[in-house]
């Protein structure tokens, strides 16, 4: 269940906590809420204008997903991250997406998952087959980008390793598209860009010719570029189009 549907939920008390949580998320990933900054239950409550209740669920859910830490003395606070975090992180879904894809060839695939990625590649070719990309064409790849992977985890047939990917990617900066969006004003954001999508098209070809060694390492090989993302967007001069980056300690 999604995010918007949980917070349609027909339950008010469970909705308005999720609500609380998706308000509070975006709170701490815009700096809102500074990096170690212990969180004020009450400050909350008149500025998200819901009762203790369902900002101490909110909370509970943030402190799961890995942006907020319990303190010992009671309370919260945001989390920061160091660079190595981040990084080993992004490493384990690349792991995680190389397991996936050698599954996925070595068993065999459903066509309809197959024809549904190859649909889903078509659009970001077109994307790219502008000159340059718009924030508008950024955000429909990121859109792409997280769909293609979402099929990638479908291909292998396995409730286990889509839950375990679906938990690496919802570690914070983990996701596919975690970083996609520091590439925004850089010269060689298309050519990166490029580069990624000539990797999803070898790793469905892969797949459909039953290579599960090579479809392995092309999935560990794609998580490279989101580490160069990370190192690209720790060492830029300008964060405001991607305020959440403050949360990470830049290593020494």
């Amino acid at each position: 269940m999604t995010d918007a549907q949980l917070a349609s939920s027909d339950n008010p008390a469970h909705s308005q906590a999720v609500r609380a949580q998706l308000r509070l998320r975006e709170m701490i990933l815009a700096c809102d809420l500074p990096a170690g900054s212990r969180i004020a239950e009450l400050t909350l409550v008149d500025k998200l204008g819901v009762s203790r209740t369902p900002i101490r669920t909110a909370l509970m859910k943030l402190e799961q997903e890995g942006l907020l830490e319990a303190l010992a003395n009671g309370g919260y606070a945001v989390r920061t991250f160091t660079e190595r975090d981040v990084s080993d992180a992004i490493e384990l879904r690349g792991t995680l997406e190389g397991l996936a894809a050698r599954l996925a060839a070595e068993r065999g695939c459903a066509p309809v998952l197959l024809s549904e990625a190859r649909a889903c590649l078509d659009r970001i070719d077109k994307l790219l087959a502008n000159d340059s990309l718009s924030d508008d064409d950024f955000s429909a790849y990121v859109a792409h980008n997280e769909q293609f992977h979402a099929l990638l985890a479908e291909m292998t047939d396995s409730g286990v390793v889509r839950r375990e990917l679906e938990r690496v990617v919802g570690l914070p900066f983990a996701s596919p598209s975690g970083f996609v969006i520091t590439q925004a004003n850089s010269p060689q954001a298309r050519d990166m860009l490029i580069i990624a999508q000539d990797q999803h098209r070898q790793v469905l070809v892969a797949i459909e010719q039953r290579e599960g060694g090579r479809a392995e390492a092309i999935m560990r090989e794609h998580s490279r570029l989101a580490q160069r993302n990370l190192s690209e967007a720790m060492r830029s001069p300008d964060l405001d189009r991607m305020p959440s980056v403050r949360l990470i300690r830049r290593k020494r």
